[in-house]
């Protein structure tokens, strides 16, 4: 196989694309770094393109050693042929590769190798070859011999046909046909365990779908139904024409006196060894397609989480709901740093509304809050009633937002969280949590097990291997993509920049406390274990605000200073004007006009780079979070109650799944937009519509008092 050919045509590019790619992955350079500061090479791949071009490399490569394995295993045993070699060479997944490397696997002992000790290989050969003119009777009464347990006829020819049985069951090519008429004609037929017990999986209670159209999160609902004792799952698969395809393919004449023997190990081989197998792998197949898109969804949902817009420059204060422990309050400040905590509790059982009125009060006076974030989970709405009746008597602008407290109580209890706060109760940490994604949404959740971020599909039940290196890649890329500054970064933040392990982070952060603040991005290589490598990979991501060079709050890499500044010169401008407001105005202006051909061949330079350098000298020191959807404020509550069909509301997209948005419209629980009701057009995948963090128009088209579930549209609202 050609992993070069393969690559460019499953991703759509060139081969020399691949190639260059392939060259920077092995030269062990990031995704992160590729994507933004080796365009040129890559032909401008995209950070998601290169995370697929990475795992599919991964792959392929695999999947060579194993042709290369096995062709070595089967030659040992001298039993490899052209046709053997070309079989696997056309190999394209490693379960088909598998499949033609199982006759000559060591087996465990079977039916079949008892009765090839018993000498009737030869035996079933005859039967097989269907040729011999003699009376099978009389063929297998010459390999009856009591000693090896062979004692009738009956004995003889059973112990042929088991031999047979496991040489169809071996077959590459009839359990590849198998698989083929399965995945087109099979059906998933589920039952209820118990008809009449109350469980989340009631509507697949008497369900069935072919395998063909099954989407993944049905898939995945399914499998926690069965694994949680609810389900009965079965694979109705068209066994008579597998079993007619066989036996077409090895028996001559069914009116001969082999044909029933051969009709019976055919039967034999597909019941008791074929149809088994295959009915793990089609299980299998199914749960790793489910889960690759599981994941993708996950990652998807992470990255635009993460990169939600900050609200920067206030006093929040964090309150994390609760009942009989009472609600967590913490004070942070525009910086992020801990002003005050406090405990109150407004809510049952102790309902000390005017006691936490009074708590809370004092805190707007005295540290100036205009922002109370409140967590989504237990006493919530509650809270958030209490909140909004308080902030309604001030005079001043106050605002409240609803903040997912996913993953909170994991970092509080956290090894992170105690060096943090050493001396702040585990109760409290969850309070300044809250406050703090509020304020910068990205530094506070990489904190936390991406994972427990609260925006996937069925993420506890996919391989916990594979969701941990996706979502790890989300948040590089996440992190890489608004850029980190350097010296107010916690060494969690740090560690996911590129180039930069756990280890280096705490050094950055080690070394900054014993000399004060980096003034440039050269000083990054005296710190411990960053030498000329970790520095190229990391330097352009790290941004040094207030520092000696102006081009250090840019993306700018260093290795591009000289180009950045002739361009600056070529327009008559300096770095220093990147900081001078009227200037820098002036400059924008000059920089919309730069013919980028024209001026790439002046400075002997690649047009992506330039096209880079010149956006980021056109706004530096920007947040590119600030072109993301705001955070909903709120200054008044809406109650399950008041919710009304045909109502227009406005809310913030908290999840997004194979079968649809969840909303928050401000009641206790997200509505769900079902993935029909997203657009006036067709959408195959309702991330093409929307994202995790987006403000849209929804409208109430059904209310479930009961449940307290709510259906949304945004079919009228667009």
């Amino acid at each position: 196989m050609n992993i070069i050919e393969k690559i460019a045509t499953e991703l759509n590019i060139k081969q020399s694309q691949v190639e260059n790619t392939i060259k920077l992955i092995d030269d062990g350079n990031t995704i992160p770094f590729i994507a933004r500061y080796r365009k040129e090479v890559t032909g401008n791949l995209s950070d998601e393109t290169l995370r697929e071009f990475g795992e599919r490399l991964t792959y392929l490569r695999n999947l060579e050693n194993r042709k290369e394995e096995i062709t070595r295993l089967i030659d040992e045993q001298g039993k490899l042929t052209d046709e053997l070699t070309q079989a696997i060479e056309k190999a394209e997944i490693l379960s088909e590769l598998e499949d033609i490397y199982r006759p000559y696997k060591q087996k465990k002992r079977t039916r079949a190798t008892i009765a090839k000790e018993k000498g009737l290989e030869p035996l079933s050969n005859i039967i097989y070859m269907q040729s011999d003119k003699r009376d099978i009777n009389e063929i297998a009464k010459q390999f009856i011999d009591p000693e090896k347990g062979v004692e009738t006829i009956e004995d003889a020819l059973n112990g042929a046909k088991d031999i047979i049985a496991e040489n169809v069951a071996d077959n590459a090519d009839y359990r590849k046909k198998m698989k083929k008429l399965c995945n087109r004609e099979a059906v998933v037929t589920i039952k209820a365990k118990d008809e009449n017990e109350k469980s989340p999986y009631e509507m697949y209670y008497n369900f069935n779908e072919t395998l063909r159209t099954l989407p993944s999160h049905r898939i995945l609902a399914i499998n926690r139904g069965e694994k949680e004792d609810y389900l009965k799952v079965k694979v109705e698969k068209p066994d008579e024409k597998v079993i007619n395809y066989i036996e077409r393919d090895i028996i001559q004449d069914k009116n001969s006196q082999f044909g029933k023997l051969l009709e019976e190990s055919i039967e034999d081989g597909y019941k008791r060894l074929i149809e088994p197998s295959v009915d793990r792998e089609l299980r299998n197949d199914l749960f790793e397609k489910a889960e690759e898109k599981a994941i993708k969804v996950f990652g998807k949902n992470a990255k635009q989480l993460l990169l939600q817009a900050p609200i920067k420059n206030i006093t929040v204060l964090g309150f994390d709901p609760a009942y009989r422990t009472g609600c967590k309050l913490a004070v942070i400040d525009e910086n992020g740093k801990l002003l005050d905590t406090a405990t109150v509790y407004p809510t049952e059982p102790q309902n000390d509304v005017a006691g936490a009125t009074k708590v809370i009060d004092n805190f707007i006076e005295k540290y100036h809050i205009n922002m109370i974030a409140i967590g989504n989970g237990t006493a919530s709405r509650e809270s958030e009633m209490f909140v909004s009746d308080l902030i309604s008597k001030h005079k001043e602008e106050i605002y409240y937002a609803i903040v997912s407290e996913a993953g909170a109580s994991v970092y509080s209890a956290s090894k992170l969280a105690t060096e943090e706060y050493p001396d702040i109760n585990v109760s409290l940490r969850g309070a300044i949590s809250i406050a703090r994604r509020l304020q910068n949404p990205l530094a506070e959740l990489v904190k936390i097990d991406p994972k427990a971020i609260g925006v996937g599909q069925y993420q506890h039940d996919v391989n916990q291997k594979k969701l941990s290196e996706s979502l790890t890649g989300v948040v590089e890329d996440a992190v890489n993509n608004v850029g980190v500054d350097v010296n107010t970064a916690t060494p969690s933040l740090l560690s996911y920049v590129s180039g930069i392990n756990k280890q280096v982070a705490k050094n950055i952060v080690e070394y900054r406390d014993q000399n004060g603040s980096l003034k440039q991005r050269k000083e990054l290589l005296k710190v411990p274990k960053l030498g000329k490598v970790a520095f190229e990979q990391c330097a352009g991501f790290l941004r040094i605000y207030n520092g000696k060079n102006p081009l250090e709050i840019t993306g700018v890499h260093p290795e591009s200073y000289d180009k950045a500044e002739e361009l600056l010169t070529k327009l008559g401008y300096t770095v220093n004007d990147l900081i001078e407001n009227e200037r820098l105005t002036q400059l924008r202006e000059k920089l919309k006009q730069v013919n980028v051909k024209e001026m790439a061949k002046e400075l002997d330079m690649g047009e992506l780079t330039l096209q880079d350098i010149i956006k980021e000298l056109s706004k530096p020191g920007r947040d590119p979070r600030d072109d993301m959807p705001k955070q909903i404020l709120r200054s008044d509550v809406l109650k399950f109650e008041d919710l009304k069909e045909d109502m227009i509301l406005k809310g913030t997209v908290r999840n997004v799944t194979d079968f649809g948005a969840f909303v928050d419209i401000g009641v206790k629980h997200d509505g769900l937009v079902h993935i029909s009701q997203l657009s006036n057009n067709y959408v195959k995948n309702p991330s093409d519509v929307v994202s995790v963090g987006d403000i849209v128009n929804v409208k109430v088209i059904g209310i479930d008092s009961e449940k307290q579930k709510v259906s949304l549209s945004m079919k009228e609202c667009q």
